[in-house]
């Protein structure tokens, strides 16, 4: 798809051409008078006499290349509704400070279990067509991070510039579930789903996970519970006196309740212990929720005026040039 951004310029065309074919009508029209040489006409001109004639077109092609360029064009694909496969997905993740936690390795380096998730969880977002999602992050306390779009790239740069913490160091299940389902409400769906990751147990949050998951299930929301990270000690690492160190401390993770959530509303739970079963898992979430929605579909447009402005300098570069040496008019 070609178009002009901005076409009201294209008008400006009009006395720029006119001006070039009333130049071109004078000069055939202009009688050209020698005395007494009547075989003149007969003698033929050089390549130089006759590519003088295109000096005031040059003129004209750069304005016109430099008008065009103030149109500018563009080049693309328009909107078009199609029908693809859709569902609305809130993705609510766990900050708190058990996920410095470092059982995870990545790309064969070790690095914390909410690094694990991020790159995990960003291919996720990056898979989807269709889908609205939306991001919601939960420590002592839980709040929105992004309400439902489709802007990936958006969703994706928000994901990648959580830090642990962030929400308090505790861990606020219930209240997780209750703003991700406040989310949902937004916008309509015919499917809605909460996929909660977390690495611990609830201790914190005004609502408990029991009314979370039965609030949930009386809105026919699903949540898929997905417990990441080992049980018992996990390494950590710490400021101590000589510097970085690490150290092992207790996690403890309410696998129980996590299945009783998901069981309750119809999902499924999920155990991560590392970074391969952590994408069999999103995969396998993929797989399982799909539905027909209407969606807009949009291909960004490039702009071309950049090629237009340069050809048109260019152009009235070389008519600035030949008309000051070798087709200089002297009066």
């Amino acid at each position: 798809m070609f178009r002009f951004a901005s076409p009201y310029f294209l008008f400006l065309l009009v006395p720029v051409l006119g001006t070039g074919l009333a130049r071109m009508m004078k000069k055939q029209t202009r009688p050209m008078r020698v005395a007494g040489l009547a075989g003149l006409g007969e003698i033929p001109k050089s390549l130089a006499a006759r590519a003088s004639g295109i000096m005031p077109w040059l003129k004209v092609l750069a304005l016109g290349l430099m008008i065009l360029a103030l149109a500018r064009p563009q080049s693309g694909e328009q909107k078009i509704n199609v029908m693809t496969e859709g569902v609305n997905i809130i993705l609510a993740l766990d900050l708190s400070e058990s996920m410095r936690a470092l059982d995870f390795k990545h790309e064969g380096k070790i690095v914390t279990r909410l690094e694990a998730v991020k790159s995990v969880v960003s291919e996720f977002i990056m898979k989807r067509d269709g889908d609205r999602l939306g991001l919601v992050v939960f420590g002592s306390n839980a709040f929105t991070q992004l309400p439902l779009t489709r802007d990936y790239n958006t969703i994706a740069f928000m994901l990648d510039r959580l830090k642990i913490g962030a929400a308090g160091p505790r861990t606020a299940i219930g209240d997780a579930l209750g703003i991700s389902l406040k989310r949902l409400e937004d916008v309509p769906s015919k499917s809605n789903i909460i996929i909660l990751l977390t690495d611990g147990e609830s201790n914190a949050g005004e609502l408990s996970w029991q009314e979370g998951a039965e609030i949930a299930a009386g809105k026919n929301v699903k949540v898929y519970t997905i417990g990441v990270g080992s049980r018992g000690e996990a390494p950590f690492l710490v400021d101590g006196l000589f510097g970085k160190q690490y150290v092992y401390r207790q996690v403890s993770m309410d696998l129980e309740a996590l299945k009783a959530i998901a069981e309750k509303t119809g999902g499924s739970f999920f155990r991560a212990g590392d970074i391969q079963s952590l994408e069999k898992i999103y995969d396998m979430i993929d797989s399982l929720e799909k539905t027909k929605v209407e969606v807009d579909k949009w291909v960004e447009y490039r702009e071309l005026y950049s090629w237009f402005l340069t050809a048109g300098v260019l152009v009235f570069l070389v008519h600035m040039v030949l008309n000051e040496t070798r087709f200089i008019r002297i009066p």
